[in-house]
């Protein structure tokens, strides 16, 4: 998905995994440009930005060095260089806040503090710069080729978006077309706390590069190159694996044109978009209109032999995967659409651009009818501290007793869940608890109550939660899959109610 968790190192620090990347032209001032970097894939409501990475965004000036077949964008040796490194929290007043540090190309520097909505802008107004917490922008809404709804609903990044006066930075008068990555790096030797440290943890240029194209699962007994790729130097593939990079490419972009049985990419284009592929970088140019359109369209235009018309760039709204879809599959022979037509929020108009972060409590509920007597049920699921009927549960110990009452519990899977009873009512057959660790949630409240219905019994579970550095869409796979699985069993012990 885009960048998310790109490769075995990023699955296992997400905190320097870079998401997604993006470069427009501000609709609230169109003299300037936005470059926007996201991290932490699933970040939650108490995620924060790494002090022991540097996160940049690097900028070249390109030229069209050939078109057609022989498409080529040759990237300048000059960088404009954005770098921001953050301070470990803060204490202030009962509060505890987070600080960076921008470093801008002609090397000003500009304090921020993380989530402050309005950002920071240097004292000439050329450099302003917002970090913190965002919802996600991505549309995910696809699994292969099968419809899905958005796999990334109610997610959030971590969010670092860098506006400047184009003008002023870039000096469009000496070349419009440019070039953009990002990349995750350690600090410099001596202040990093990681022994030996890679070289960089992540980079992003083109958006799905990794997992859509090095990674193509349609591709058969190959092995996995996205952490050898996002090793790489930005701009400046290695010659040793350029040839391995470009023949997994070659191999992905053929695999992907069959997806729907029919060839429409010749062997000559698909090697040229190959090689456009392998110079990896965001192409816009700051003299054109960006829109959500015009994604990718420099890229199409200079492989057909046709000048481009747009920006090009990515805004916070691109459906990209809908677009790689349709290119890769098709060659833009049909529009292709998944099942989710939006992210979980729109973008904005106003800085920072991107919308703000989903914060709305998740509602999970499941029931089930039994045929059995409410005092006959309730025998058997009304104790806290006995959650052994449950299948899934393969040991559980409690501590204390009464309201505050820990459970803790061992599943099937070797997980371990701990829980306290918040709230316990014997003669309405009702409690609440919470959950303490071992599920990725905060704001966890679960409600367990049994009601008489007929000459039966109706047990309701309803849980809610806001997900915490995990993705909502599992958290709430995990907790219907417990619902489910324990209602199944009870309906199988007590008969269900008919």
């Amino acid at each position: 998905m885009s960048d998310h968790i790109d490769g075995p190192r990023q699955i296992g620090d997400p905190a320097g995994d870079l998401t997604d990347l993006f470069a427009f032209t501000s609709p609230e001032n169109p003299s300037h440009t936005v470059l926007a970097a996201n991290v932490f894939p699933s970040a939650g409501v108490s995620a924060m930005f790494s002090n022991a990475v540097n996160h940049s965004i690097a900028v070249r000036r390109v030229t069209v060095a050939g078109v057609g077949n022989d498409a080529k964008f040759k990237a300048g040796d000059k960088e404009y260089r954005f770098s921001c490194k953050f301070d470990v929290l803060q204490r202030e007043g009962e509060k505890t806040a987070q600080r960076g540090t921008l470093t801008c190309p002609d090397g000003q520097t500009l304090r921020f503090v993380v989530n402050d909505e309005n950002g920071a802008s240097t004292p000439d107004g050329v450099f302003r710069v917002f970090a913190g917490l965002r919802s996600d922008p991505f549309l995910l809404a696809w699994v292969g080729t099968k419809k899905v709804p958005n796999l990334l609903q109610h997610d959030n990044v971590l969010a670092i978006i860098i506006e400047f006066d184009t003008q002023r930075v870039l000096s469009p008068s000496e070349g419009s077309l440019f070039g953009a990555i990002a990349e995750t790096t350690p600090l410099a030797a001596g202040l990093n706390p990681v022994d030996r440290p890679p070289l960089r943890y992540d980079w992003i240029g083109r958006p799905e590069q990794t997992n859509m194209r090095l990674n193509n699962g349609g591709l058969k007994d190959v092995d996995d190159l996205r952490d050898l790729w996002n090793q790489q130097t930005p701009f400046a593939i290695s010659k040793e694996f350029q040839p391995v990079f470009r023949n997994r490419l070659v191999a992905s972009l053929t695999e992907w044109d069959m997806r729907d049985g029919k060839a429409d990419w010749t062997p000559e284009a698909i090697a040229a978009a190959a090689n456009v592929y392998l110079d990896d970088f965001l192409l816009f140019d700051v003299l054109k209109p960006t829109s959500d359109e015009s994604f990718f369209e420099i890229e199409k235009s200079t492989l057909v032999g046709k000048p481009y018309q747009t920006g090009g760039g990515r805004t916070v709204d691109t459906s990209v995967f809908d677009r790689m879809m349709t290119w890769m599959v098709n060659n833009d022979r049909e529009p292709l659409h998944g099942g989710s037509a939006t992210a979980t929020k729109p973008g904005t108009k106003m800085f920072p651009y991107e919308a703000s972060p989903n914060t709305e409590l998740q509602i999970v509920a499941d029931s089930v009818g039994l045929a059995a007597s409410p005092d006959q049920v309730w025998a058997v699921i009304g104790q806290f501290g006995d959650l052994m009927w449950h299948p899934l549960a393969a040991s559980e110990k409690v501590s204390g007793s009464g309201v505050g009452q820990i459970r803790t519990i061992e599943t099937i899977d070797g997980k371990q869940i701990i829980e306290r009873l918040e709230s316990f009512d014997n003669a309405q057959r009702l409690y609440r608890y919470t959950n303490v660790s071992g599920l990725g949630v905060v704001d966890y409240t679960g409600t367990f109550e049994l009601k008489p219905k007929g000459t039966g019994s109706f047990v309701e579970w309803q849980v809610q939660f806001l997900a915490d550095n995990q993705p909502t869409l599992i958290v709430k796979t995990i907790v219907a899959t417990l619902m489910k699985t324990g209602f199944e069993a009870l309906a199988k012990r007590f008969g269900a109610l008919k």
